[in-house]
């Protein structure tokens, strides 16, 4: 992969909605691959705490991700969320990475 923006969502789910939440993300409905600059998503859960959710894209550029992030598109790709979820706010955090090589 050519350099890149990186930006890594992640948050810990405290309510009893884990299983929901990444059936939720299975069950996504792409939203994110139709946004202009996006290269590839990521959706990860730590064995030691799965609980944890970490999102990863690849962005061609930060301008792509922040578009992306105060889209419409984005607002509605949220909708899947299960009722009931409830978020360890401590634990919850983005981060921007440069993709510097594969």
């Amino acid at each position: 992969m050519r350099s890149a923006f990186v930006a890594m969502s992640r948050f810990a789910v405290v309510s009893d909605t884990v299983e929901a939440v990444k059936a939720a993300f299975r069950d996504r409905p792409g939203l994110v691959e139709e946004a202009d600059g996006f290269l590839r998503l990521d959706v990860i859960s730590p064995e030691e705490a799965p609980e944890e959710i970490w999102l990863i894209t690849y962005w061609r550029d930060r301008e792509s991700f922040l578009r992306w992030h105060h889209s419409p598109a984005h607002k509605a790709s949220h909708r899947l969320i299960p009722r009931g979820l409830k978020l360890d706010r401590r634990r919850t955090g983005i981060t921007y990475f440069e993709h510097v090589t594969d």
